[in-house]
């Protein structure tokens, strides 16, 4: 199996909890170094997997001992460091959302298809096999047609002072929790769904949105429901709704590996609660990540990226609330 040697700019807890021990249980990968903005930070934070300990993220960059970046950074520090990456040759797996607007995402992945190098957004929960599970289970007419996606992804407030209260880097629950539904409506209703309305409900003493929702429409008619925020009771489910019958994910976006999720089949003769199989969805999108790099196959996940994007744009674009206020002023 071909070695791809990966570098880590920034130390966030994601990284350190499932990332990086991800990276370090697969053969295609070597951990090279993480980098920091300190020394000190940089020493204690690489030490714990083996890896050099880097002062700064541009010094890491400029290394020739590295293929790959993963980057946590937070949204707000994308554009800089992502550029930056991919003019030092790397591919890359950043953490969601990978662009604060489109324009940004539209030029790194421009960039990004130029230079031949992967640029590829960290939504692990789409590798995770209980989809493939709710998959089969629509393929065996166990709901009929499609009629309705709905999806939620919400929970209480964070600690103040949490990064995703931050306008500066990228905060607000469009770009985090309401990534999750956008994108886990493309898994069942393809790429080419549009946003037809959206609202979004901003703290105004942090400059940032707390919660939302959104009603998107696939090419061939059928409705997505999606809501999210970051003040909310917790949810993190999808439901599918057809014809002769409903399926229900309850831990759709973040199982930990030793989970069997349960998948809720409705109809109108039966209600069967199914186990689907454990599974490491950060294993399984970092299999695809060196997959992707070693056969040069990075054209649909840029593709992926700019769709995510594009709808993530579109909710802002179509927020009824912010439209009222301008209406009003």
């Amino acid at each position: 199996m071909q070695k791809i040697k990966i570098g880590v700019l920034g130390c966030a807890n994601i990284a350190a909890r499932s990332v990086i021990p991800a990276i370090k249980s697969i053969e295609g990968f070597e951990l090279v170094a993480i980098a920091s903005r300190t020394k000190a930070k940089a020493e204690q934070f690489a030490s714990r997997f083996n890896a050099e300990a880097v002062e700064g993220y541009q010094a890491l960059l400029e290394r020739d001992d590295i293929d790959a970046v993963y980057v946590p950074l937070p949204t707000g520090l994308h554009d800089e460091w992502l550029n930056k990456a991919l003019d030092a040759g790397k591919h890359i797996l950043a953490e969601k959302s990978l662009a604060e607007n489109y324009d940004s995402c539209q030029k790194l992945v421009t960039k990004a298809a130029q230079k031949g190098l992967l640029l590829m957004e960290d939504f692990m929960f789409r590798y995770h096999a209980q989809h493939a599970f709710v998959r089969d289970l629509i393929s065996r007419g166990e709901i009929g047609e499609i009629r309705l996606f709905r999806s939620s992804f919400g929970f209480p407030p964070f600690p103040p002072g949490n990064f995703r209260y931050d306008k500066a880097l990228g905060g607000g629950a469009l770009l985090d929790a309401a990534a999750y539904t956008i994108k886990a409506t493309q898994l069942f209703l393809g790429l080419d769904v549009e946003v037809k309305a959206a609202t979004l409900h901003y703290d105004k003493a942090l400059g940032v949105d707390v919660y939302g929702g959104a009603f998107l429409v696939s090419k061939q008619g059928i409705a997505s429901e999606v809501a999210w925020g970051f003040d909310n009771f917790y949810q993190c489910n999808y439901e599918i709704w057809g014809s002769t019958g409903k399926l229900i994910a309850e831990r759709a976006f973040t199982p930990p590996p030793d989970m069997k999720p349960k998948i809720i089949l409705e109809r109108a003769e039966k209600r069967v609660e199914f186990l689907a199989p454990n599974d490491n969805h950060f294993i399984n999108i970092l299999r695809e990540f060196h997959r992707a790099i070693v056969e040069n196959d990075i054209k649909i996940h840029l593709e992926e990226t700019l769709t995510q994007s594009r709808l993530l744009e579109s909710v802002r674009l179509h927020d009824s609330t912010q439209r009222e206020s301008l209406a009003i002023h």
